[in-house]
Formats: structure tokens, sequence, C-alpha cells
């Protein structure tokens, strides 16, 4: 994680850090605390543009702007509006969407889902695409402002 970490502040574009009190505040938010990798990430920078400052092929969201996804994708948080432990951390680019799943945990990381709008929340249209933030983070950091998991989405 720290040598992606570094390469986001080489050259990419990220905010100032939050501070473990920002981190403090959100959790309480939410009701659920970040994994080890999310924790790095925020301390580091909280949230990050990549690519491109202005138009960014991944926007990572700063901790204030963290929420469940079914309000950021459908303005509705009900039930029938999705599931209530996914979360939009990244915005990619046409209004879609890349989604952390609290309603479990591999090896102490949550997984991260496709957050596509189109087949939002069917779970079949945004499956999982990673185990771990740091997996998401360094896909991104290699993709060259693609979305790299399409791919391997579409063999399975």
């Amino acid at each position: 994680m720290i040598e992606l970490l570094e390469e986001v502040s080489r050259l990419h574009f990220p905010k100032p850090p939050a501070t473990p009190a920002q981190i403090e505040a959100f959790e309480q938010r939410v009701g659920w605390r970040l994994d080890p990798d999310l924790r790095a990430f925020y301390l580091h920078c909280d949230g990050a543009n990549l690519f491109d400052r202005i138009n960014p092929e991944f926007a990572f969201h700063p901790l204030a702007e963290i929420r469940r996804a079914r309000v950021v994708m459908l303005q509705d948080d009900t039930d029938k509006s999705g599931s209530a432990s996914w979360y939009s951390v990244c915005e990619v680019q046409d209004s879609n969407y890349i989604l952390l799943d609290v309603s479990q945990q591999t090896d102490g990381c949550y997984p991260i889902r496709d957050g596509y709008r189109e087949g939002f929340p069917d779970p079949v249209y945004c499956a999982q695409i990673t185990g771990s933030f740091s997996e998401f983070l360094g896909g991104a950091l290699r993709s060259n402002g693609r979305w790299f998991w399409l791919k391997d989405l579409q063999e399975e």
C-alpha cells in the first residue's frame, strides 16, 4: 500500500490527508470502521483524482462525501433501492461509481464492486471486481485511465 500511495502523490492529484478526528467522525456517521487499506489511504490523502485534476478518470471521494450507493445513484435510502452496505467511494466517467461492500470482509478488507449505473442495484451488474481497496487502487494506477476490470468481468 505504501508504494501505491507514493505513486498517487508523485503522479496524480491527492487532496490533503484526513485527520484522525475526521476519520473518527466518519466512522461514527456511517457505523462501520475503515479497513487497513482505506485507513492508510485517508491518512495519506482525503480523496484523490487520478490522471487529470479537472476531469479525472477516477475521483476518489473525500470522507465527507462517502455515502450509501443507493442514495448517490438513486436518491433513495430504502431497501428497494439497493443494499444498505454498499458505499460509493469513487466516481468514474459517465456517472458510474466504484462501490465498497461493507457487508463482508476477507482478510480484514472490504471488497470493491462495479457501480454500473444502468445495472444498479442488481448484484449481477454490480459485480465484485477486487477483494480489497489496495487491489483496486493498484489496478486503477496501472490502467492508464481505463476501466481495467471490465475485461475480467466479461470473461466470467
